[in-house]
């Protein structure tokens, strides 16, 4: 009796999935159907799609021959933008407060003049040299330019004015 009820289950079983395989063929087909005469006739006809796969498409290199113009493989230079030098006051507060105003990994808190003394009597050049160049020293590190390194030199130089002049008044 098992063995009877187990093959009309194992039948029953496999003729449900073969239904179920052949509707979702017949969606999946029906889909492309749909699909070609829509979307991708519209994504195909579309610039940026197109500009997108000519992109993912164009050769990743290209080659130089002796003798012959090569101009066009010079690699693009970047524009340079115009950088505003900011005022002290506004590097420390957008960039510098983040480490001196809490004195995060050895940085000098604004106005302690215990802690900008040594450093200040090392003169203005040295702190700015370092500023802009960065500086590991015994009580802690001074990423280039505090980490703002899209802020012009000039920039930097007012930060490090701005905060020796709060030591020193």
């Amino acid at each position: 009796m098992t063995v009877a009820h187990d093959k009309k289950f194992f039948d029953t079983f496999m003729l449900v999935l073969g239904i179920l395989i052949a509707i979702a063929v017949v969606l999946y087909v029906l889909a492309r159907i749909v699909a070609k005469d829509t979307q991708l006739a519209e994504v195909q006809s579309s610039p940026e799609m197109r500009r997108a796969i000519n992109e993912r498409i164009a050769p990743i290199a290209k080659i130089a021959v002796a003798g012959q113009d090569n101009s066009a493989l010079a690699p693009a230079k970047p524009a340079a933008s115009a950088q505003a030098d900011l005022s002290g006051e506004e590097v420390f507060n957008r960039s510098c407060n983040a480490c001196h105003g809490a004195g995060v990994a050895g940085a000098p808190k604004f106005g302690d003049a215990a802690a900008w003394g040594p450093r200040i009597a090392k003169g203005a050049d040295t702190l700015h040299k370092h500023a802009l160049e960065g500086f590991q020293g015994g009580a802690g590190f001074m990423p280039p330019k505090g980490g703002a390194t899209d802020l012009s030199d000039k920039s930097i130089m007012n930060a490090v004015d701005y905060m020796m002049g709060a030591v020193k008044k």
